[in-house]
């Protein structure tokens, strides 16, 4: 069984930084693409960014520049990297893995770290 374990999230004030990192129990990871999103508090939950296995990276419009992703194949991570932070980067952040394609077969979460910015 595939799990997902995040850690890092904290409380930052406005325009600090914070790193996210996702740890996956999978042999298959390198070919997995690996994702972050996040909900905030009476929102859905949306995507924020994603990286294949080759290392392509995609990122939502409100955080480029901002965020970038990143990953260890060797060691089986990603990572989220967060500059100048604002109170609207407050949620809870989940990490994500697909296979290439999107199957249905295999799509699984972890359990979710929160980010809070506030001063």
């Amino acid at each position: 069984q595939v799990q997902l374990v995040e850690s890092g999230g904290g409380l930052v004030q406005p325009g600090g930084s914070l790193r996210l990192s996702c740890t996956a129990s999978t042999a298959i990871f390198s070919i997995l693409t690996m994702g972050w999103f996040r909900q905030a508090p009476g929102k859905q939950r949306e995507l924020v960014t994603t990286i294949t296995g080759g290392g392509d990276t995609n990122y939502t419009y409100s955080v480029k520049g901002r965020f970038t992703i990143s990953r260890d194949n060797a060691k089986k991570m990603i990572h989220l990297q967060m500059n100048t932070l604002k109170p609207d980067d407050t949620a809870v952040y989940y990490c994500n893995a697909v296979l290439p394609g999107g199957s249905p077969m295999f799509n699984v979460w972890g359990q979710g770290t929160q980010v809070t910015v506030s001063s």
